[in-house]
């Protein structure tokens, strides 16, 4: 039986480019990670290491690893969120989501990874 979401793994090549703007643009900090005999970092949301990366000497060919379409946070804060992509440059788009009492905001990291930042929206507001 599932209980929660763990992590996501994700392969770079930009690893300290990664960490960067995962720590500027989700709020997500380094801690504490396995001595692994690879490159790498576990970011954290509060206490819990949410994105583990994983540092490579190049960046993955087509077809040498396998990828996946994007995953999510949940956030608060839409106003605030959405100032910081426009101060920062950084393209997304804010899409309701139909039927739901829920607006993503979707968004690319420096690899090109698809993420969605979802907020709790009032349908009554649409």
């Amino acid at each position: 039986m599932i209980t929660a979401f763990d992590h996501v793994n994700i392969r770079t090549a930009n690893l300290e480019a990664m960490i960067a703007w995962y720590g500027d643009i989700l709020g997500l900090h380094p801690g504490k990670r396995p001595p692994f005999a690879f490159p790498g970092a576990w970011l954290y949301l509060g206490d819990r290491a949410v994105v583990h990366l994983v540092g490579k000497s190049k960046p993955p060919e087509p077809g040498d690893d396998l990828t996946l379409e994007h995953f999510a946070f949940r956030a608060e804060g839409l106003d605030a969120f959405t100032a910081l992509l426009e101060q920062k440059g950084i393209a997304h788009s804010i899409d309701p989501v139909p039927g739901f009492p829920i607006t993503q905001v979707n968004l690319h990291d420096p690899d090109g990874n698809h993420i969605h930042v979802d907020f709790t929206t009032n349908t009554d507001d649409r």
